[in-house]
């Protein structure tokens, strides 16, 4: 069953169209990733679904709620964790948890199972202002205060922007435990690579979706055979991939660089007078596959 269904939900600034007849659906206790760069067209998906934005044209429903028509069921059924840090900087780890469980009508200790296992971590700072904490600490209690009115849906934009990777990894774990609780998630992010930590994923780009599907199936229908290939010279040897009529397609990817091609591309990078040629047969990953949806 689905908890989210999207119907080309559309979104213009001033002339510019940020979101583009978009459509997707979200099942119901799935961890649902919407991936793209910055600018791509996530935080205003998130804003219109959780009732903030009003969509050009479109439609939408969360919980079985319209989000415009129904947009005060959905204020009260979802939980919103935006991009950027919006607690009371002033308050208190403690008071910014009150205040937004009285917003909601009900008390810490009512929902407090649901946040313990993420509130233990920050309690011994409990006194501690919020625009004191680190960004780990700040990550966890925004959580705490999206989830404490215990929400069927919870909407996390960019949550682990900025957070150090143990941070990430530790956010990470916390989702797998609220999926557990059969709390939809929908999590934006611009890291390829927590795409592969979702159940599903949208791949987004200018305001368009490029692929829904499982991380597992995206990366498996990657069509072509895969190569990283290095140099000595790694900026002679991109150069070299860029106008080489064997190649289809190249880019830098770490320390290596990406390549589709056709023949004897070995022998043609030694006579370039490339030393220290490595090249490879690669797995394709999410970023491999979203570049290569992106060309065409």
């Amino acid at each position: 069953m689905e908890a989210v269904i999207v119907k080309e939900l559309t979104k213009v600034y001033q002339g510019k169209t940020a979101v583009n007849k978009v459509s997707f659906t979200v099942n119901r206790g799935e961890i649902f990733g919407l991936i793209g760069p910055d600018g791509a067209g996530k935080t205003s998906i998130f804003r219109m679904l959780t009732t903030l934005l009003l969509p050009e044209g479109g439609s939408a429903t969360v919980d079985g709620f319209d989000i415009v028509k129904d947009y005060k069921q959905i204020r009260r059924q979802v939980g919103y964790m935006p991009g950027r840090f919006s607690l009371y900087p002033d308050l208190s780890i403690e008071e910014n948890l009150n205040f937004f469980a009285t917003v909601f009508n009900t008390t810490v200790q009512e929902n407090y199972e649901l946040i313990k296992d993420i509130y233990v971590q920050i309690e011994p700072f409990k006194k501690r202002r919020a625009g004191k904490l680190s960004g780990g600490m700040k990550q966890k209690l925004a959580l705490c205060c999206a989830l404490i009115h215990k929400p069927s849906v919870l909407f996390l934009d960019e949550p682990t922007t900025g957070v150090d990777p143990v941070s990430r990894r530790e956010f990470w774990e916390m989702l797998k435990q609220l999926k557990e609780q059969n709390i939809t998630i929908i999590v934006s992010t611009p890291y390829m690579d927590e795409a592969n930590l979702c159940d599903r994923i949208a791949l987004i780009q200018d305001g368009k979706i490029l692929s829904v599907n499982t991380p597992a199936h995206i990366v498996g229908s990657y069509p072509d055979t895969l190569y990283a290939v290095k140099a000595d010279q790694m900026h002679l040897l991109l150069n070299v991939l860029k106008r080489s009529e064997k190649v289809s397609a190249s880019y830098a990817f770490g320390e290596y660089a990406h390549v589709i091609f056709e023949g004897d591309l070995q022998s043609e990078l030694q006579t370039e007078g490339l030393t220290g040629i490595e090249l490879k047969p690669t797995i394709a990953t999410i970023e491999d596959s979203f570049i290569k949806l992106l060309k065409e």
